[in-house]
């Protein structure tokens, strides 16, 4: 029987998270200060030092284990399971979705409770002058 041994390229699961982050060679590389063939040379890399990996995983915006035990597999399976059973996204299955910015709408709110008081102020000052 032949047993098969899991590829653990560092190099290469550091290419996708950065891919999957939507993350360009360039982005990386300046917030690693080093040039982009760097980052190339990196994600060509089978193995990656733990100071650099620390680095890498910072700017990328995880852990370190993280990129050490990432899997396509593994990121594809929780997205096929995931389902939101929350008050604001409804039962399982309903697919609502936000259709507006709700910073847009407070702003909308509080722009609406200014022009009621400037209303309000008028209506005294009318008052007042009788």
């Amino acid at each position: 029987m032949e047993t098969t041994t899991k590829n653990n390229h560092l190099g290469r699961k550091i290419s996708r998270i950065r891919e999957l982050r939507g993350m360009k060679q360039e982005t990386l590389a300046e917030e690693l200060g080093i040039s982009q063939q760097a980052v190339s040379n990196i994600e060509n890399s089978e193995k990656v030092d733990d100071a650099k990996l620390e680095e890498i995983a910072k700017a990328l915006g995880v852990t370190k284990w993280a990129i050490e035990n990432f899997s396509d597999d593994a990121v594809f399976n929780y997205f096929n399971s995931f389902s939101d059973n929350s008050i604001n996204q409804g039962p399982i299955g309903a697919h609502n979705t936000c259709n507006f910015n709700p910073l847009d709408k407070v702003v909308e709110l509080y722009e609406r409770l200014v022009q009621a008081e400037k209303d309000k102020v008028a209506y005294l000052e009318k008052l007042l002058n009788k």
